[in-house]
């Protein structure tokens, strides 16, 4: 009896020796979802429709965009995460959703143990602009305006727990620059308010601020990026500007659930790297402010760690609350 279990599972460990490789040549024999958890129309669904169409020609089956908005993208990425780990359910994933919400709200999955990384797309740049008339061009001129104005200078952003808030508040831990947060209920009224001069600053996505910074309306400062944004390449970065190592962008990439095969996983990747390496979805995607980054499941996963942590000090320093 002993022998035959040992025997049965030899051929077990045998044939999914075997299943492996295989699956990753046969993977995909159908069209793959890719749910985005937010509405269309935004820089994160038009992303994900610039990598769907390409990845499905890599692919060769139709990769089909589902969106599914709610909770701050919790509801679409639940749905993801309970998925059958078949290769077949993909979500976005969001920095905001998955590194930024477990400190703020009970969110109905684990960042880390639910999913499998497949490669993050690209790094969405934030960028501070002000109103032209604000008497400030550059970041130390704005941090001198600042403190020498009584309870010091306003700045909104999408919402109270989006990115742009939390670089804004790491921003004034690390510098001292006396800001006060505004909360909007989405970046197009904060926009509105800075150009109309209600609102002195923003902290924003370079794609929504570029046409108000190349029509003059806005006055960028500087972005949080690593490089400069070839779409703004006359603009500083704050490392530029004096802030050492000072690096927060927004981002998105693709998670399958947990369990999912590592040779689908791996087909997955490969496909993805070559999407993001082609130079007309480079183009597209820094169009609408998204720099592409190439990379592993491991450099993603990693990445998602390290900004779990990131951002719980940033919470539980500026003692960030969702009313």
């Amino acid at each position: 009896m002993q022998r035959r279990t040992v025997l049965a599972a030899g051929i077990a460990g045998a044939a999914l020796l075997t299943r492996g490789p295989a699956l990753g040549q046969t993977y995909p024999a159908k069209p793959v979802r890719l749910v985005v958890p937010f509405s269309p129309g935004g820089v994160s669904d038009t992303s994900a429709r610039v990598v769907a169409e390409k990845l499905g020609q890599q692919l060769g089956q139709q990769v089909v965009v589902d969106n599914k908005p709610g909770a701050s993208g919790n509801i679409g990425t639940q749905q993801v995460a309970q998925a059958e780990p078949d290769g077949y359910n993909l979500v976005l994933g969001y920095d905001g959703t998955l590194v930024i919400n477990p400190h703020l709200q009970r969110v109905p999955f684990d960042p880390v143990k639910d999913f499998a990384p497949v490669g993050k797309i690209g790094d969405a740049v934030l960028i501070i602009v002000v109103h032209p008339k604000l008497p400030v061009r550059n970041f130390a001129e704005l941090v001198a305006y600042a403190k020498a104005q009584p309870g010091g200078l306003s700045y909104g952003s999408a919402g109270t727990g989006s990115t742009p808030h939390l670089a804004g508040e790491l921003l004034k831990q690390r510098t001292g620059i006396p800001l006060t947060h505004i909360p909007y209920k989405g970046g197009g009224q904060a926009m509105g308010d800075v150009v109309g001069g209600t609102l002195p600053m923003l902290y924003t996505a370079v794609a929504g601020a570029l046409p108000f910074v190349k029509n003059q309306q806005l006055r960028a400062i500087a972005v949080s990026s690593a490089a400069r944004v070839p779409s703004m390449p006359d603009v500083p970065t704050l490392i530029e500007s004096g802030v050492p190592d000072f690096v927060f962008d927004s981002w998105v990439g693709l998670m399958a659930p947990a369990r999912t095969p590592r040779p689908v996983i791996d087909r997955l990747n490969q496909a993805l790297q070559a999407v993001l390496r082609a130079p007309d979805t480079r183009d597209r995607l820094q169009t609408l402010g998204v720099i592409p980054t190439p990379g592993t499941p491991e450099v993603f996963g990693q990445q998602i760690v390290a900004d779990l942590e990131k951002n719980r000090a940033v919470v539980q320093g500026a003692q960030i609350k969702i009313e």
